[in-house]
């Protein structure tokens, strides 16, 4: 009965090899080539020239979050029409009134969301 667990047990022992050996792998190359100790021109500011002026860890407007799953939302919409407009002819009338109820309910959301307000940014 035991040996019928042999090749899962096998394949994680591989797998967790695999994960240790490139940790330490990977950190025994750090103190190898020094990178553990950068000098200071690797840590100076390169992407908009000047210091950092807040901690990276800084907490967002919910706002942004809010704005960030629209995007998400409206952009797996696209994702559905592309696949949609060219199987269009395939499908008939069907898929053209699936896919009109799925835009009308995208739709009603976008209405809400905007008459919400969470669209607005102060």
């Amino acid at each position: 009965m035991l040996a019928n667990y042999f090749p899962i047990l096998f394949f994680l022992a591989i797998g967790a090899a695999v994960g240790i050996g490139a940790l330490v792998t990977s950190g025994v190359l750090a103190r190898l080539s020094g990178a553990q100790n950068p000098d200071p021109e690797k840590l100076s500011p390169y992407e908009c020239g000047f210091e950092a002026f807040e901690d990276a860890r800084m907490k967002f407007d919910v706002r942004y979050y809010l704005v960030a799953i629209l995007f998400i939302l409206f952009d797996l919409e696209i994702a559905f029409l592309f696949p949609w407009a060219i199987v269009l002819r395939d499908i008939g009338w069907f898929g053209l009134v699936a896919m009109l109820v799925f835009l009308g309910i995208l739709v009603v959301g976008f209405v809400y969301e905007w008459k919400k307000g969470a669209l607005e940014w102060e």
